[in-house]
């Protein structure tokens, strides 16, 4: 009798992951929304090019390739977690199956957005650093310095990652070699 409670019991949790199917139906209206900003973002820069500067032009542009890698990163997220945590995704052979899709684990989930975080957040510094005044004021000199400050705790952070990743990998290799 106490056998059958653990084992309904263990049903319910690992039934439970579908709970998190909603999350990721989410992030897709989350890039169908993005879409619509960044078709928004690019119909204003196409129909002001000629009346902008290059200065203009290039920050422009940055915000289109920030909101390409933040959708790109969704989409990452959404096929890793999806198959991580609910599912596999049965699509079969299909010849635009993405290389990476079913190979990613958490740790390499993990290490993609974090690497998607730096390169999003040097963007944006880049455009900050683009549009620093002649003469800054102290209140500006603040704001670039806690940019640059946060962006190198991203990087810090995905260096950090990428070597606990490594040790752990090294740990579970000399266990496996020690076992045998």
């Amino acid at each position: 009798m106490n056998g059958q409670k653990y084992v309904l019991l263990e049903k319910i949790i690992f039934n439970g992951r579908w709970l998190l199917a909603p999350f990721f139906v989410g992030l897709i209206i989350g890039i169908s929304l993005l879409l619509v900003k960044f078709c928004q973002k690019l119909t204003h820069l196409a129909i002001g090019v000629l009346k902008s500067n290059e200065h203009d032009v290039i920050i422009g542009i940055l915000s289109l390739i920030d909101m390409t890698l933040i959708g790109s990163l969704m989409v990452m997220i959404i096929f890793s977690g999806y198959e991580i945590f609910v599912s596999k995704i049965n699509i079969g052979h299909h010849e635009d199956k993405p290389n990476w899709m079913g190979k990613v684990n958490y740790s390499g989930l993990k290490l993609r957005v974090i690497g998607a975080i730096v390169a999003i957040s040097a963007i944006e510094l880049l455009r900050t650093f683009l549009d620093i005044p002649l003469e800054p004021t102290e209140a500006n000199i603040a704001t670039y310095s806690w940019k640059l400050y946060i962006h190198l705790g991203f990087v810090v952070s995905g260096v950090l990652l990428a070597y606990m990743d490594r040790i752990g990998i090294e740990d579970q290799g000399a266990k496996d070699s020690s076992a045998t």
